[in-house]
């Protein structure tokens, strides 16, 4: 398989070890427009605040806008909005509000996304929830928001939230809500790799319209709304991700960080000069990625999340694009 042809890395100054504010220092982000989903807990919130100290206008799209708005009370330039990505019509609603406010969008970080749960969990339309939150719902509410984003005066980005595990991923193009060998672990892999393979395509769509996407990888953040249900204690322990008083293990040459450096990639895919002209691309620890394919092991010591050559396929992309369009239109 093909990759996305600006799929390696391009001499960032910034490491794993950077945090959202040292990779906006200088950047001067008034009369910029972001939206963030999930923009109010975690690396959201992380993300939202940094954005938001670096001069932008800040709208957080959350679930509960009342929970949201107690959370970034007190940021300067940072509203909130009520979205519910698994919600079609809630999406709708979101996107009508911002067109008939019609103020452009320079930045959307779809960033929200869902726990992987124990059994198979199903959206009102039938699809596994993870897919629906992390892929189907930011898919609808990205096109949606076209029209905002293609009026950016700088041109717009689209970041996409995903994770190392896009390496495991694969899209189960027959059955993509796992109506049979149901695995929470594959099913937010697939979701993962599908916000890798959204980006590639986006940019190859819209790209000529100044709108260029972005995948990234945050790193592995312990502590987050995803990750802090106590029967997952046991598991982060034995993987090294806690230690034994269960506080989180950071270490970022392997992954492990804090939630201000899991942000820095995602400010970098928002704000960062250095992407100027590029796109379409998987981003991990402030750098385009390089592509292996190798089968390595996940340890305590090892932590590999380099964009996968199928991750970055952009045949896959397509066919997954008209997948999803096909999905959203049962």
């Amino acid at each position: 398989m093909s990759q996305s042809s600006q799929q390696h890395p391009i001499g960032s100054p910034f490491g794993a070890a950077a945090t959202a504010a040292e990779v906006l220092e200088g950047v001067d982000l008034r009369g910029r427009f972001v939206v963030v989903t999930g923009g109010h807990q975690g690396i959201g919130f992380e993300v939202t605040r940094a954005l938001a100290r670096a001069g932008a206008d800040v709208l957080v799209a959350a679930r509960s806008p009342e929970r949201a708005a107690e959370k970034v009370a007190g940021i300067a330039g940072v509203e909130v909005d009520r979205l519910d990505l698994v919600d079609p019509e809630s999406v709708d609603a979101f996107a009508g509000r911002r067109l008939a406010a019609g103020r452009p969008v320079d930045v959307l970080v779809n960033c929200a996304a869902a726990a992987p749960p124990a059994g198979r969990t199903l959206d009102a339309y039938g699809h596994e929830i993870q897919f629906a939150t992390s892929h189907l719902g930011p898919f609808r509410l990205t096109l949606a928001l076209l029209p905002l984003l293609r009026a950016a005066r700088h041109g717009a980005r689209v970041v996409n939230v995903s994770s190392g595990a896009q390496r495991m991923g694969a899209i189960r193009w027959d059955d993509p809500d796992f109506t049979t060998g149901y695995h929470p672990g594959l099913a937010y892999a697939q979701a993962k790799r599908a916000n890798v393979l959204f980006a590639v395509e986006l940019d190859r769509r819209w790209a000529a319209d100044g709108v260029r996407g972005y995948a990234v990888h945050p790193g592995v953040v312990i502590g987050t709304n995803l990750n802090n249900r106590p029967e997952d204690q046991a598991a982060y322990r034995e993987q090294g991700l806690l230690d034994e008083e269960g506080r989180p293990v950071i270490d970022p040459a392997v992954g492990k960080k804090t939630a201000a450096q899991g942000a820095a990639t995602i400010v970098f895919a928002a704000a960062s000069p250095l992407l100027d002209g590029i796109g379409g691309v998987y981003l991990k620890d402030c750098e385009v990625s390089v592509v292996d394919g190798a089968d390595r092991p996940l340890t305590a010591d090892s932590i590999p999340a380099e964009a996968h050559p199928d991750s970055v396929d952009p045949e896959a992309a397509r066919r997954l694009w008209e997948l999803t369009e096909r999905m959203l239109a049962r």
